[in-house]
C-alpha cells in the first residue's frame, strides 16, 4: 500500500459489525478464564495483554500503523519522545557502555545523553555529522553499542547522512538509531537507507494538533544481535524465566526486549485516549506534510531575501549547505521547520518574536498553527556557550514552525516582525 493508504488503514481492520474507527479501550486490566492462562501470559507477554502499563489494544493499533509506515517489524509507543530515545538507548547500553551521537540533536536529547545517561554510567561520544568516515571511526571504543542521529536536527536543521553512518555503525557491529521526528515516514524512511531503529516524538507532526505528548520506537528487524556484542539478547533473561530473545523472538528481538524488560520496569506507556488522538493525526499526515513543505519553502525564500535576516537554514533552499543531502533523503520536502538568525543577536531576536501577531510564541514545534521559539532561551537554555555553538545555536536564532494558515498571512506576520527591528 502507498503511504496515504497506510495512514488510513494500517494497524486496525474492523470485522463484521466492528467500529469503523479505532475504538478507545479505556481499561487497565484484562480478564482470563483461568490462573494457568494468566501464568502463561506472564511467561510470554507477547501471547496476550495483561496490563496497560505496557500494552493496550488502542495503543497497539497505532503501534502497528507506525511500524507499517516506517517499514519495520514492530513498534512500541511511549509517553514522550524523550522516553522513546531513553529506552532506545537503554535497550542496548548498560553502565560501562558507550554510544555515538551527533551534537546537533535536539537540546532535550542532548541533555539526556550528555548529563543524565552519564550519571547512569553510559558515555555519549559526540562526533560531528560532517566528519569523515575515518574521523568517525576513531570515536568507536570496544564498549560502543550504538550510533544515534536525527534525520533533520532540531533546530539546527542539519541533514543526517543516514547511509554513511549506517555503513560505519555496521562495520563496527552496532545498530544505527535515527530520530525521524521532523521528517516523519512521509518524507523519509530511514530503514531504506540502512538504519536499524527509528524513534519519534509523536507529539510533533504525527499528532499535528498539539493535543498530547507521545513517542515511538520502531524496529527494522534487520540487525543481527547474535554478533557477540549484545549478550543481553543472546543469553537467558532471568527476569523472564530464562527467555533468550534472539531465539524465541528471532524476527524482532529488539522491540520485544524493549517491551518485556524496559516498558515493564519503567512503565512510560501512553494512555489509550492519547493513542486515539494520535491515530486521528496520522490519518491526515500525508496531506498535511505536503502543505507544510510547500508553505515552508515559500516562507524560507521570503526570509532568505529579507533585510535584517543574517542567515536562513532550510535544507529545501538550493543554497543551503545540506541541500544536496536533502535532495537524497528528503526529495518530497524538508518539513515545515525553518531556522533563521536575526541581525543584532538575542535582543533583536526577542524583539522580532514579541512583535508577531499570528505566530504563537510557544515551546512547541510542528503544529498546524505557526509558532516560533528562541532556542537559546528555551530548549537549549541549559547549554554552555560552547555547547550552543556545537549544536549550531546562535543567540539570534529563531526556530519558525510554519503552520497550515494561508502562506500570505504567515509572510505578512513576519514582515510585521521585521518592521519592528
Amino acid at each position: 500500500m502507498d503511504m496515504e493508504t497506510k495512514c488510513l488503514h494500517s494497524g486496525y481492520t474492523p470485522k463484521n459489525g466492528d467500529p469503523r474507527v479505532v475504538p478507545i479501550v479505556q481499561s487497565t486490566t484484562y480478564v482470563y478464564d483461568s490462573t494457568d492462562e494468566i501464568a502463561g501470559v506472564f511467561d510470554d507477554p507477547t501471547k496476550s495483554i495483561i496490563y496497560s502499563r505496557f500494552a493496550n489494544p488502542t495503543v497497539m493499533a497505532v503501534e502497528a500503523k507506525v511500524a507499517d509506515m516506517e517499514g519495520g517489524v514492530g513498534a512500541m509507543a511511549t509517553s514522550s519522545g524523550q522516553a522513546a530515545n531513553l529506552l532506545a538507548i537503554l535497550n542496548l547500553c548498560a553502565a560501562g557502555d558507550s554510544f555515538i551521537a551527533t551534537p546537533s540533536v535536539y537540546g532535550g536529547t542532548l541533555n539526556l545523553f550528555n548529563i543524565t545517561l552519564r550519571r547512569l554510567g553510559i558515555e555519549c561520544i559526540f562526533v560531528d555529522e560532517e566528519a569523515s568516515e575515518e574521523e568517525i571511526q576513531t570515536a568507536f571504543k570496544p564498549n560502543t553499542k550504538a550510533v544515534f542521529g536525527e534525520t533533520l536536527a532540531n533546530p539546527a536543521l542539519t541533514v543526517f547522512d543516514i547511509e554513511k553512518f549506517a555503513k560505519i555503525a555496521h562495520a563496527n557491529g552496532v545498530p544505527l538509531i535515527v530520530d525521524n521526528t521532523f521528517a516523519t515516514p512521509v518524507l523519509c524512511r530511514p530503514f531504506e537507507w540502512g538504519a536499524d531503529i527509528v524513534t519519534h516524538s509523536t507529539s510533533k507532526y504525527m499528532d499535528g494538533h498539539a493535543l498530547q505528548c507521545g513517542g515511538m520506537i520502531v524496529d527494522s528487524g534487520k540487525f543481527d544481535y547474535t554478533n557477540g556484542k549484545f549478550p543481553e539478547f543472546t543469553e537467558p533473561d532471568e527476569s523472564y524465566h530464562g527467555i533468550v530473545y534472539t531465539d524465541k523472538y528471532a524476527d524482532a528481538p529488539y522491540i520485544t526486549k524493549a517491551r518485556m524488560q524496559l516498558m515493564r520496569d519503567f512503565g512510560c506507556y501512553p494512555a489509550a485516549h492519547s493513542a486515539f488522538l494520535l491515530n486521528l493525526g496520522l490519518e491526515t499526515l500525508p496531506v498535511r506534510m505536503r502543505q507544510y513543505c510547500d508553505n515552508a519553502m515559500q516562507v524560507a525564500t521570503f526570509l532568505d531575501a529579507a533585510d535584517g535576516i543574517a542567515s536562513v537554514t532550510y535544507p529545501g533552499l538550493p543554497g543551503d549547505r545540506y541541500h544536496q543531502l536533502a535532495e537524497k533523503y528528503l526529495p518530497d520536502g524538508a518539513s515545515g521547520v525553518i531556522s533563521f538568525v536575526v541581525e543584532g543577536g538575542r535582543p533583536q531576536a526577542v524583539k522580532f518574536m514579541d512583535s508577531l501577531k499570528l505566530a504563537s510564541n510557544e515551546v512547541h514545534v510542528a503544529d498546524i498553527r505557526t509558532c516560533v521559539l528562541h532556542p537559546a532561551s528555551a530548549t537549549h537554555r541549559q547549554l554552555t556557550d560552547e555547547q550552543l555553538v556545537a549544536a549550531g545555536i546562535d543567540g539570534g536564532m529563531i526556530r519558525l514552525s510554519v503552520g497550515l494558515e494561508s502562506v500570505h498571512d504567515i509572510i505578512e506576520d513576519l514582515k510585521r516582525g521585521l518592521a519592528a527591528l
